[in-house]
C-alpha cells in the first residue's frame, strides 16, 4: 500500500509539474507579443479643436473624436464614485485583476443561465484601459489573457489615479462623445461640476453598451441602467438614501447648447477651418485639441447677413418669378390629406429656411389659399405676389401681375413666408382664429443671384463678419475670398491716389471729352466712354471719382502713368501682380472681396499696412500661445497691480503703404462720393461715411466699398456663371442698398465718429466747377483738402492749379472731333469699370 501511495503521490506531482509547465509554457505563448505598456506614459489623446467667437461663445468644433481632455483633480468625486460604483468598485483595493469580482460574476452567471441575461463581467477598470489602448476587442482567451498581464503590469507601472485619468477620458459614452467630460456636455450641456447624481449615474452607466441605453431610442433601458447606478451608489455609502431616491424620481432630462451659449456662422467657420489647415495640418486640426479664439463679432455677422440676404431678395423680385419649386397634384381644393404626403414628398430646395414649402391648394382672383406640411393652411393675398411679373432674358420681366391666376395655379409647390401685419382696427381685440381664413403668408423665391459681404477693423484687420453668399447650405463656396471677380469702377481710388502722390492736388482739372487712345501699330484703337454717354468738360478731379466718370480716370492714369498706378495698387494689396495695361484704371483686374476690403481699409486707417485674419489667437492642448495676431510686445502690460506708474505705450509696428495726408485726401474724396456722387442714397445714414461703387462690363458684377472712421465694409452681387444683372442695375442700385442696410444697424446707438484727419492739412472751400479758390457768395462750392503749399490764395486763386494746367491728352490719344489717322478703328467693347 505504502508504493502505491508513493507512487499515486510521485505521479501526481509529476503531472502537476508537466501541468505547470504546459501551463507557463501556454502562458509565454499567448504574451510573447504583448503591446508596450510604457506607451501610456506619453499618451497624448485625439482632442477636439474648439474655435470661440469674439465674445466667447462656442463657433465651430473640429475633430475625429468628439473628447475633452480633464485631469483627475478637477474630475468631481461624485464622478468618479459613480464610474467606481458602477464598474469597478474594489479599484483602489486590487492589484489590477479583482479575484472577488471574478467570483461574484461567476455565481451570478451560473446562476442566471437559461434566463437570456446578458452575462456579468469582472473586468476592472485597469483591464478595460488594456484593452482600449493596447488590445483589440476580439473576444477570445488569448485577449482576456493578455489583458489580465497588461493590467498587472499596468498597475505596478502607473498610480491609480492615473489610470483612472485615462479611462475617463478614453471611454466612448455614445452621442458622439468621448470621454466624460465632452458627455456631459452632449448630453447635458454641463461641465463636469454641475452634474447631478441622476446625470453621473447615467454617464456612468453607458460605457458597457452606450447605443443599448440610448436616452430617446430606448428610454426605458436608458432610466433602468442609471437606477441600477443609483442603488449600487447607494450600497456603496457614496451618497445618501435621500440623494438616491431624489435620483431615482427624476428623469432623463437632455439638453443642448441655446443660441446664448453658440454662435452659428458656416462660412466664417469654414474660413477659419482652412487657415488652421494650411498653418497646422490635418493632425493637429482633427487631433490636436487647439484653442482657437475667432475675429467673429456674431451681432455683426447676424447683422451682415441679414442685410445681405434682405438684399439679394430685393434684387431678385425686382427681376421677376421663375416659377414653382415643384408641382403635386391636389385634388378637390385640397379638401382632403393627400396633398400632404405629397408635399411631405418633395425635398426642401438649399437655402430654404427660415422659410418654408407650401402647396397652392385653390386660386381665386385676389388670393391663393395654401397649406403647409404640418397641415396648417393660410393665403397669399395678391398683394404679397405682385412682384411676381414672368421673368425674361437679359433679367428684364413681363406684364404685370394684374390677379392670381397669373402667378399661382393650383399643384404648385412654392416659397412662403408668414407674415404678420400689424392688426387693423377691426381686428383688435379679436381672438386669432376669428381674425381671418388662416394665417398671411407672403410669396417667395430663392434668389439664382449671389455674391459676399466683408465688414472688418481698419485698424488692425480683424475681420469682424464674412457672409460667402446667399445660404451655406446652397453652397460651400466662399465668394468674400474665393471669388477672383473685377472690381470696375471700385478700383479708382487707386489711380487718383497715384495722382495726388504724384503731387496732383484734389482740385486739378481734368477734361472729361471723348477721346480714342492709340496703343501703336498692330493693336486696336479703343474709345472709352462714360455710362451715361455724356461729358463734362473740364472739371476737378474731384468731380471725376463722385460721379464716377471713366473719361477723367483713363486720362488722369495715362499722364500719372501706369507704372505708378500698379505700384499703388501692388502696395495695397489689390494685385500681387497687375498688368499695367491702360483698362486696368477702369477695375479690369480680377481681385477678391477681401483684397479690396482690405485696401480700403488701408485708405481709412491713414495708409497703414494691415493684414486681414480670421483668428485672434491659436493655443495647444497645453494652453501654450502658438499663434497671435497682435505681435505687439507690451511688457508693462503685464503688471498686475497699478502702483502710479505711466500707462503703457504701444508700439506701431505697422508699415506705412502711402502717406496719411494722401490717404486722407482719399477719404475726403470718397467721403464726396456719398455726398453728391454715385452712392448719394448714403447721406441718409446722417453720419460720416465713404466709399465707391463699382459696376462692370454689361452690369455682370455690381460692387461697392466702402467705411467709417472704424469699420470697412465691402460687397459684391453677382452670379456664379456671370450674365447681366440687367438694365439700370448698377453698384449704387444693387450693392450699396446693402450696404447701407448694414451700416443702418451696425452704427445704431453709437456716436457719429469724424474721419481722422493728419496734422499739416489745409481745409479750403473751392468752386465746385473750376476748382479755383471760392469767393463770397459762390453757393457751389466744397470744402477741399490740400496738402502745404498746394492751396489757392487770395494772391494765387489757382494754388496748384498754375503750376498743374488742364490734362492735355494722353499720349497716343486724339480728340475724335478733329480727323483721325488714316489707320481704320477696330470695334472694340469698353473695359469692365463703366459705372
Amino acid at each position: 500500500m505504502f508504493r502505491i501511495a508513493r507512487l499515486l503521490i510521485f505521479t501526481l506531482l509529476a503531472l502537476g509539474v508537466v501541468a505547470a509547465g504546459a501551463g507557463y509554457a501556454v502562458f509565454l505563448h499567448l504574451t510573447r507579443d504583448l503591446p508596450d505598456y510604457q506607451q501610456l506614459a506619453a499618451y497624448e489623446p485625439a482632442m477636439v479643436t474648439r474655435v470661440q467667437a469674439g465674445d466667447g461663445r462656442l463657433l465651430a468644433e473640429f475633430a475625429v473624436e468628439n473628447r475633452v481632455f480633464v485631469p483627475i483633480t478637477a474630475i468631481p468625486k461624485r464622478v468618479i464614485h459613480a464610474f467606481l460604483s458602477a464598474e469597478d468598485k474594489n479599484f483602489y483595493s486590487h492589484p489590477g485583476i479583482d479575484l472577488q469580482g471574478i467570483v461574484r460574476a461567476t455565481i451570478q452567471n451560473a446562476m442566471a443561465i437559461g434566463s437570456n441575461r446578458r452575462p456579468a463581467g469582472a473586468s476592472t477598470i485597469t483591464q478595460q484601459v488594456a484593452k482600449n489602448f493596447l488590445l483589440s476587442n476580439e473576444v477570445s482567451i488569448e485577449r482576456k489573457v493578455k489583458e489580465a498581464v497588461l493590467a498587472y503590469r499596468i498597475e505596478q507601472a502607473f498610480s491609480k489615479d492615473r489610470i483612472l485619468e485615462l479611462y475617463l477620458n478614453e471611454i466612448y459614452l455614445g452621442f458622439n462623445s468621448y470621454g466624460v467630460a465632452a458627455a456631459a456636455l452632449n448630453y447635458f450641456n454641463r461641465p463636469l461640476n454641475e452634474l447631478t447624481v441622476a446625470e453621473a449615474a447615467f454617464l456612468a452607466g453607458l460605457p458597457k453598451a452606450p447605443n443599448n441605453y440610448h436616452p430617446l431610442r430606448r428610454p426605458e433601458a436608458a432610466k433602468a441602467r442609471r437606477d441600477y447606478v443609483v442603488d449600487r451608489m447607494a450600497e456603496d455609502g457614496v451618497i445618501t438614501r435621500e440623494e438616491a431616491q431624489a435620483a431615482l424620481a427624476s428623469p432623463i432630462e437632455l439638453r443642448s447648447r441655446t443660441a446664448a451659449e453658440a454662435v452659428r456662422a458656416d462660412v466664417f467657420a469654414e474660413e477659419v477651418r482652412r487657415e488652421l489647415m494650411r498653418q497646422y495640418g490635418e493632425k493637429a486640426v482633427y487631433r490636436g485639441g487647439l484653442s482657437v479664439r475667432a475675429t467673429l463679432d456674431p451681432v455683426l455677422q447676424d447683422q451682415a447677413e441679414r442685410a445681405f440676404r434682405s438684399g439679394l431678395v430685393a434684387y431678385d423680385r425686382r427681376h421677376g418669378w421663375r416659377g414653382p419649386v415643384a408641382r403635386i397634384a391636389v385634388d378637390g381644393n385640397g379638401r382632403g390629406d393627400a396633398w400632404r404626403a405629397a408635399l411631405a414628398a418633395v425635398p426642401a430646395p438649399p437655402g430654404l429656411a427660415p422659410w418654408s414649402l407650401a402647396a397652392v391648394l385653390a386660386v381665386s382672383a385676389n388670393e391663393a389659399l395654401i397649406g403647409l406640411a404640418d397641415g396648417s393652411r393660410g393665403r397669399i393675398p395678391l398683394e404679397e405676389a405682385r412682384w411676381a411679373r414672368p421673368t425674361k432674358e437679359d433679367q428684364r420681366i413681363g406684364p404685370s401681375v394684374r390677379r392670381m391666376q397669373d402667378v399661382l395655379a393650383v399643384g404648385d409647390v412654392v416659397a412662403v413666408e408668414k407674415d404678420e401685419p400689424a392688426p387693423s382696427r377691426a381686428q383688435r381685440g379679436r381672438p386669432a382664429q376669428d381674425a381671418g381664413d388662416g394665417d398671411r403668408y407672403t410669396l417667395r423665391q430663392i434668389p439664382d443671384v449671389s455674391g459676399g459681404l466683408i465688414a472688418l477693423d481698419p485698424h488692425t484687420g480683424r475681420v469682424l463678419a464674412m457672409v460667402g453668399g446667399f445660404s451655406f447650405e446652397g453652397s460651400q463656396f466662399n465668394r468674400a475670398t474665393q471669388a477672383q471677380r473685377q472690381p470696375g469702377s471700385a478700383f479708382k481710388p487707386f489711380v487718383y491716389m497715384a495722382a495726388l502722390e504724384a503731387g496732383l492736388p484734389p482740385n486739378q482739372i481734368i477734361n472729361d471729352t471723348p477721346f480714342i487712345f492709340d496703343p501703336g501699330p498692330g493693336q486696336d484703337r479703343w474709345r472709352p466712354a462714360n455710362a451715361d454717354g455724356r461729358f463734362l468738360g473740364p472739371v476737378p478731379m474731384r468731380v471725376g471719382i463722385e460721379r464716377s466718370r471713366n473719361l477723367m480716370t483713363v486720362r488722369l492714369a495715362e499722364q500719372v502713368g501706369m507704372d505708378k498706378v500698379v505700384d499703388v495698387a501692388e502696395r495695397f494689396g489689390v494685385f500681387d501682380e497687375m498688368k499695367p495695361a491702360l483698362a486696368m484704371a477702369l477695375g479690369a483686374g480680377e481681385t477678391t472681396l477681401l483684397r479690396m476690403a482690405t485696401a480700403y481699409a488701408m485708405i481709412v486707417n491713414g495708409g497703414k499696412k494691415i493684414t486681414p485674419s480670421m483668428i485672434d489667437r491659436v493655443q495647444d492642448r497645453e494652453g501654450r500661445t502658438i499663434f497671435r495676431h497682435d505681435t505687439r510686445s507690451c511688457d508693462p502690460c503685464r503688471a498686475e497691480q497699478w502702483t502710479g506708474q505711466a500707462p503703457p505705450r504701444l508700439d506701431d509696428p505697422r508699415a506705412q503703404v502711402i502717406d496719411p495726408q494722401t490717404a486722407y485726401q482719399m477719404v475726403s474724396m470718397l467721403e464726396g462720393v456719398v455726398l453728391r456722387g454715385t452712392a448719394g442714397r448714403l447721406a441718409a445714414l446722417r453720419r460720416p461715411v465713404a466709399g465707391k461703387t463699382g459696376t462692370t462690363n454689361d452690369a455682370l458684377d455690381a460692387w461697392f466699398v466702402g467705411f467709417s472712421p472704424d469699420l470697412v465694409v465691402a460687397t459684391y452681387v453677382g452670379f456664379d456663371r456671370p450674365r447681366t444683372l440687367g438694365p439700370r442695375e448698377q453698384g449704387g442700385t444693387v450693392a450699396a442698398p446693402i450696404f447701407q442696410d448694414f451700416m443702418e444697424q451696425a452704427l445704431k446707438g453709437k456716436p457719429a465718429v469724424p474721419f481722422r484727419m493728419p496734422p499739416g492739412l489745409r481745409l479750403v472751400r473751392v468752386d465746385r466747377t473750376t476748382g479755383a479758390l471760392a469767393t463770397a457768395g459762390d453757393g457751389n462750392t466744397v470744402m477741399e483738402v490740400f496738402k502745404p503749399g498746394t492751396e489757392p490764395t487770395a494772391e494765387d486763386p489757382g494754388g496748384t492749379l498754375s503750376a498743374f494746367p488742364a490734362l492735355p491728352p494722353a499720349a497716343g490719344a486724339y480728340d475724335p472731333t478733329q480727323p483721325a489717322p488714316p489707320r481704320p478703328i477696330a470695334p472694340v467693347s469698353a473695359p469692365s469699370g463703366i459705372y
